[in-house]
């Protein structure tokens, strides 16, 4: 259906205006007539030529759902209708493709879709652990309050994703730098001084030999080399598709030194603000322990979750089985078992994710310290080398030439 742009007056007389989905401008007037607004003018929004190319459109960004989130939220303990505020944040969202979700899930739930059947019909906006939440809070009446919660969840989630992107950030571009500047030397300058020295004649030193070989190498068959990292690059992601090859890779990153260290505790960290933020909701722990392991992000951590739940399911603690596994810390576990025997595991896990946060700050200036000046050493040994390879044949015709002129004194 066409959108229409409208503007209009309320009871009060203040001036509004929206969008709205209709067949045409007298449907238009009779929706504006049941919300109470008297309708000014009515003109059909233009059609965007890139609106159905998805290559073209914004996705949903975080701080967009924070913001929706916080603001429906208040607007429902405000008392607000729940359309009604729908209508308010679909008209004042300037993000398209956000907009467009808004529009349908409003459009449900005037349908008479329950608010979280709407939202569920968008996973790539609104996950399993939002649509579940938003379910148990409008079975329990507290929607405002699940949404407060969801907001302080997606925004330390979304810091603490920050953080570790913000980590791998600077050695990625020294990486890349290094990489670039191997090329274009290898490409462009060595060949100019390998010309140079053909020109004088007489074996280069083994170094130079060596430099100039690679240069040649990747010159004649840039587009061999070209293949086989393409090749490379669609064989790993192929095995990694893979059960076992997703397995495999998981294993190896958490085992590897420093970074390894970060990633478990990014998992334990994400793991019990999620299944706490769940609980505490009113969210039953099976369920929440199956949202939970299918955001996990990491197969072995999402394995041993799964086994908790069925151990769970099976009528044992939830601390044991994560005790056996060896992902969770002892000390993860044994606050857990408090939590348990106390009533209170939705604050013990909020307090297991504030430590584990604060860990990964530590772990993230760790990271970056030791990485800093290994990505240092590796680019200047690399580019040290290349240049004192090119130097060498220099300094052996030098010296022939000083050793000949000393020669011819008399």
């Amino acid at each position: 259906m066409p959108t229409f742009i409208w503007e209009g007056r309320n009871q009060q007389g203040l001036v509004q205006k929206g969008e709205l989905e209709a067949a045409n401008e007298n449907a238009v007037r009779d929706l504006l007539r049941k919300q109470n607004i008297r309708p000014t003018q009515i003109k059909q929004k233009p059609k965007d030529i890139f609106a159905n190319i998805k290559l073209f459109q914004p996705g949903v960004k975080t701080r967009d759902l924070i913001l929706f989130t916080r603001q429906f939220s208040t607007m429902i303990s405000a008392g607000l209708p729940l359309i009604q505020g729908l209508e308010i944040l679909t008209n004042q969202t300037e993000n398209p493709t956000f907009k467009k979700v808004l529009m349908q899930v409003k459009s449900d739930v005037e349908g008479g879709s329950s608010f979280a059947d709407a939202l569920k019909k968008h996973p790539k906006v609104f996950d399993n652990l939002y649509t579940n939440l938003v379910a148990a809070g409008e079975l329990g009446g507290v929607l405002d309050t699940i949404l407060q919660r969801l907001a302080a969840y997606i925004e330390k989630n979304a810091r603490l994703v920050s953080k570790v992107k913000g980590a791998m950030v600077y050695p990625s571009v020294i990486g890349i730098i290094a990489i670039a500047v191997v090329i274009v030397m290898l490409v462009f300058v060595i060949p100019v001084f390998a010309e140079m020295f053909s020109s004088f004649g007489g074996e280069l030193p083994g170094l130079t030999q060596a430099v100039v070989n690679i240069s040649n190498f990747m010159r004649s068959n840039w587009w061999i080399i070209l293949g086989v990292v393409v090749a490379v690059g669609v064989a790993f992601k192929k095995f990694k598709s893979t059960d076992r090859g997703e397995y495999l890779v998981d294993k190896m990153m958490l085992k590897m030194p420093v970074i390894g260290d970060l990633l478990r505790k990014v998992a334990v960290a994400k793991f019990s603000r999620t299944l706490g933020t769940m609980i505490s909701s009113g969210v039953p722990i099976l369920d929440g322990l199956d949202i939970v392991a299918k955001t996990a992000g990491n197969r072995i951590v999402e394995d041993a979750i799964m086994t908790t739940r069925a151990s769970i399911s099976e009528g044992k603690s939830i601390s044991e089985p994560m005790m056996q596994s060896g992902v969770f810390p002892p000390m993860v576990c044994q606050m857990v078992a408090v939590g348990e025997s106390t009533g209170a595991l939705d604050a013990m896990l909020a307090k297991i994710a504030d430590f584990y946060e604060e860990e990964v700050d530590q772990a993230v200036e760790t990271l970056t310290t030791l990485i800093e000046p290994m990505m240092m050493v590796f680019l200047g040994s690399t580019v040290g080398t290349m240049l004192a390879a090119m130097y060498l044949p220099i300094f052996k015709i030098a010296g022939a030439v000083e050793g000949a002129g000393g020669g011819g004194a008399p």
